[in-house]
């Protein structure tokens, strides 16, 4: 009978509690819509005599797709490439695809005695993830080159800004002098300045292309110096600064991780070094691994842990750097 009644007292404890959670869930609802309505109703009186003006900055706003994407942009998706920025890679998409594929086709019929038919299986997986790895490869190194020459491109502009030169005058300086990839960016913005749009959406659209935030950080101090005025020189100056100390900060990094580094590029080739010394010395010991079923398993499991592993270095390598 106690243990009963220890389990209505502990019931009836629950439901008391659960209504009180909902009983003060409502009471701060409430609350907030009050406050929502009394703030409404402050800004609409004070919004017409305001002297501060509203500034509309959306060059970190996430950009909204509308519209069904075509078959080929969800493929290029798939695959790791952009079908409309393609100065961004060295080689062709195409080109990319078909060297991947064979080198799919080289891995398959490698695979082919070790696991017969699911090797097909390596050729999809190999051709998407090497694709990948390649425009991935290209994509971060041309954004490093931008973000490299970007302090360069500032200074520019505050040198011509601060003896009288206009800024549109500026960026045409940067568009002819600097190399690439900056300087056929600022090329595209010189000519989408010439046919009449306007400054801070054509920077913005430059941000967006270029795909670092740095850049967005000279859109929105452009937006800022187009809409509100002010000194534009001081704040590229200082943004220019920013930047460099950002870019040794990552060279700082990328030097102190070269040892993890070397430490992966070593476990993972020792493996592979191991077993061609040891081919070479005894090729009847090593032949086992491509003639019995039992040395073939541990073959692949070998294989497939060796690159989960290299893979897992990789990924802590590069986390700890960003």
């Amino acid at each position: 009978m106690r243990g009963h009644g220890l389990i209505w007292a502990l019931m009836i404890l629950s439901c008391l509690s659960l209504m009180g959670l909902g009983i003060s869930g409502m009471l701060v609802s409430k609350g907030q819509q009050v406050k929502a309505k009394r703030a409404a109703r402050i800004g609409a009186v004070s919004s017409p005599h305001a002297r501060v003006q509203r500034v509309n900055i959306s060059a970190f706003t996430r950009q909204v797709h509308t519209g069904n994407r075509s078959f080929s942009t969800m493929a290029a998706g798939v695959f790791g490439f952009d079908l409309t920025r393609p100065e961004q890679y060295p080689l062709s998409w195409w080109v990319v695809l078909l060297i991947t594929l064979a080198l799919g086709k080289v891995v398959q019929s490698i695979a082919d005695s070790l696991a017969g038919n699911l090797s097909y299986l390596a050729v999809p997986v190999i051709w998407i993830f090497a694709s990948r790895a390649i425009f991935g490869w290209s994509e971060n190194r041309r954004k490093q080159a931008l973000l490299r020459q970007l302090p360069d491109v500032l200074a520019m502009i505050v040198r011509s800004v601060r003896v009288g030169i206009p800024v549109m005058e500026a960026i045409r300086a940067v568009a002819r002098e600097t190399p690439e990839p900056t300087g056929p960016e600022f090329v595209r913005l010189v000519d989408q300045l010439s046919i009449g749009v306007a400054i801070d959406e054509a920077v913005l659209e430059v941000a967006r292309r270029c795909g670092i935030p740095e850049y967005r950080f000279f859109a929105t101090a452009i937006s800022l110096q187009n809409q509100t005025g002010g000194t534009l020189s001081e704040t590229l100056e200082n943004l220019a600064d920013v930047i460099r100390k950002r870019v040794a900060l990552a060279s700082k990094g990328r030097a102190l991780a070269s040892e993890a580094r070397s430490s992966a590029y070593v476990l993972t080739a020792l493996p592979v070094v191991t077993g061609v010394g040891m081919w070479l010395l005894n090729p009847q010991y090593i032949d086992l691994l491509f003639q019995e079923k039992v040395g073939n398993a541990l073959l692949a499991t070998a294989i497939l842990s060796l690159c989960i592993g290299s893979f897992a270095i990789r990924t802590i390598i590069r986390r700890s750097l960003s």
